[in-house]
């Protein structure tokens, strides 16, 4: 197990200098002038070139690129223009936030449990049920679902609060542990916050989890049905063994494999493009912080957001890879 660790720990430095090479490079090479933007439409020529000059995008690209590496290795991502904070702060009051939401959005989707079900039951009415959940979920935007949801359970039954952020405007934000609110009201014994930071959660994440539904059950369906084909299974069955013990211990486990692999692709995915759910829902996340870097053509925030998502995307490889040898002890003799 150590030895496959140290192999894909190998291959992703790698894969982490061509990030940082290929996002410095996009970010120079998208359109506009953050000088000009940060002058203001009445800033003369001068002035421009001023700003350009303090910024450092005068000089050449290459000696550009040396001194953003420079900073890197110094745990320095920059300062942002727009909100002159250090990125490395924002992005660490802000991924919580977005880490908070998806996880949520992940558990409550019942993905797994409902994928095995469908397979356990072909053509039952779990089966179409989880057919035509699927089929919705993927097919919906998430932005729309979203705006429905709203319309439905904070504008005409007013069962939610309004959604605006992370807690309702009458409680203020725990003392920081995990930044995680959930966890951070409830260390702080704050019940009443931590009711606030549920109900704001709720439409948030279900959003998501309608959305996550679909790839993770899909594929639980389809593993659990190739796996419970298989001759292992059918002599399982054969040896008398219970319809329970077949499927959680021989069947569920080798059909995780492929399940494990999606779950973390749909994780990721949603921790850095989830921000159609952020903006509908005023959700202070990574996510709609660099869109907003990226519209006014903030560098440093966008280089520092898709650095980050690079190395929470190898670390959850990582991650995989572990498990993998947990369920499937072939993989770490293979590794």
């Amino acid at each position: 197990m150590l030895t496959m660790i140290g192999k894909r720990l190998m291959f992703a430095i790698p894969s982490l200098i061509g990030v940082v090479i290929v996002t410095f490079l996009l970010t120079r090479a998208l359109p506009g002038d953050p000088a000009a933007y940060f002058a203001g439409p009445a800033a003369t020529k001068e002035a421009v070139e001023q700003i350009r000059r303090k910024l450092g995008f005068d000089r050449p690209l290459i000696e550009q690129f040396f001194r953003y590496s420079n900073d890197l290795a110094h745990g320095d991502f920059g300062n942002s223009l727009t909100t002159g904070q250090p990125v490395a702060t924002e992005i660490r009051n802000r991924l919580p936030a977005s880490a908070e939401l998806t996880l949520l959005g992940l558990i409550i989707a019942i993905a797994i449990p409902l994928g095995v079900l469908a397979a356990t039951r072909p053509g039952s009415w779990i089966d179409h049920l989880c057919r035509i959940t699927t089929t919705a979920g993927v097919s919906l935007p998430v932005f729309f679902t979203g705006l429905v949801l709203v319309y439905l359970f904070y504008f005409r039954l007013g069962w939610s609060p309004a959604p605006l952020g992370r807690l309702d405007v009458f409680y203020s934000a725990p003392p920081t542990m995990t930044g995680f609110y959930l966890i951070d009201t409830l260390i702080a014994r704050d019940f009443e916050a931590f009711r606030s930071a549920c109900s704001q959660l709720i439409l948030p994440a279900a959003t998501l989890a309608i959305f996550s539904l679909a790839p993770i059950a899909r594929m639980t369906r389809a593993s659990m049905l190739a796996v419970l084909a298989s001759d292992f299974v059918r002599t399982a069955r054969a040896s008398g063994l219970s319809s329970g013990t077949v499927i959680v211990t021989y069947a569920f486990r080798n059909a995780m494999l492929p399940v494990i692999t999606t779950l973390s692709m749909v994780f990721s995915f949603l921790l850095g493009a989830n921000v159609l759910v952020e903006k509908v829902f005023a959700w202070p996340g990574i996510g709609s912080y660099a869109v907003e870097a990226l519209i006014s053509s903030d560098f440093a925030p966008v280089q520092g957001f898709v650095l980050t998502m690079a190395v929470l995307y190898v670390l959850l490889n990582l991650m995989i890879d572990i498990l993998y040898g947990v369920i499937d002890p072939r993989v770490r003799l293979e590794g």
